[in-house]
């Protein structure tokens, strides 16, 4: 929780570099928070709402999401226009996944130090 908190402390920074550790687990998060908006509201029988919040929600988190994105192709070396690439159909969704994956560019790069050290 505290990688999710740290992303929405730093709302809209799109400057230095995030670790893997930190995107996956602010992506782990929202899928969790996700289930439970519609566990929750689907037990009650609100669906209706639950979308509201749901969507709600996603709208809240959307710019932190961008922000520990764009940070986590920085600590891989890339530009934050990389995330362009999702445009394209399928080959997109693939090569900024393998990029999300990989790990830190050792030691200090352009934009800033190995958030590892």
């Amino acid at each position: 929780m505290k990688y999710w908190l740290a992303c929405f402390k730093k709302y809209a920074v799109f400057m230095g570099r995030a670790q893997r550790r930190e995107y996956w687990m602010f992506v782990l998060f929202n899928i969790l928070v996700g289930a439970a908006i519609g566990f929750v509201f689907g037990l009650i029988g609100m669906q209706e709402a639950g979308m509201v919040v749901s969507w709600l929600y996603s709208l809240a988190a959307l710019l932190p999401g961008l922000g520990v994105f764009v940070r986590r192709l920085h600590d891989t070396g890339r530009s934050g226009w990389w995330w362009l690439i999702a445009f394209l159909p399928v080959l997109g969704a693939i090569v900024l996944f393998v990029f999300m994956c990989l790990d830190s560019q050792p030691g200090e790069n352009k934009y800033g130090p190995n958030p590892k050290a």
